[in-house]
């Protein structure tokens, strides 16, 4: 009974694989970046999106580069901004939820000053709801947002970073 069950799940699995290769379904791959070095600029210091920026270029082949007329891209950051608004509170005045945003305004060019990507504006937030009774646990839940926020704002930098092609 056993055999002929895994038997019939592998027949069912096979017709599945196949169907699914040949939609041309693939996972997502990290994106590939057609420039050898980039700088950058105007992220305040000790900024955690800079901070995971940098984290995820050093996993792809392109130099990340201090100085930006040594480098093929600068992208330059306008406005990198993390904040918190109440969204409902009680007629005591005690706030249940909470608004989670992560801001990045930024810009891409040349060295030499040549617009490749206009001002372009990424935006995230989350809600969170809150007690008293957990508030440590509401402090972590938080961080924890933030930091997903954050890691996917950089994964749809990077992916404009990937339709870039410089100028010839």
């Amino acid at each position: 009974m056993r055999a002929r069950r895994q038997l019939l799940l592998a027949g069912l699995a096979a017709p599945l694989a196949v169907a699914l290769a040949a939609c041309g379904f693939q996972p997502r791959r990290e994106p590939e970046l057609l420039f050898q070095s980039i700088a950058l600029t105007g992220f305040a210091p000790g900024s955690p999106l800079a901070a995971e920026l940098r984290r995820q270029l050093a996993r792809t082949p392109v130099k990340l580069v201090e100085d930006p007329n040594r480098a093929e891209l600068v992208l330059e950051a306008l406005l990198d901004e993390r904040d918190k608004t109440s969204v409902v509170t009680t007629t005591a005045g005690q706030v249940r939820e909470w608004q989670l945003r992560v801001k990045l305004d930024f810009l891409l060019r040349t060295p030499s000053g040549e617009i490749l990507l206009p001002n372009t504006q990424l935006r995230m937030s989350r809600d969170m709801n809150t007690s008293e009774s957990a508030a440590l646990a509401k402090e972590q839940e938080e961080a924890q947002l933030y930091r997903a926020m954050q890691s996917d704002v950089v994964n749809q930098l990077l992916r404009r970073l990937a339709a870039v092609r410089l100028p010839a």
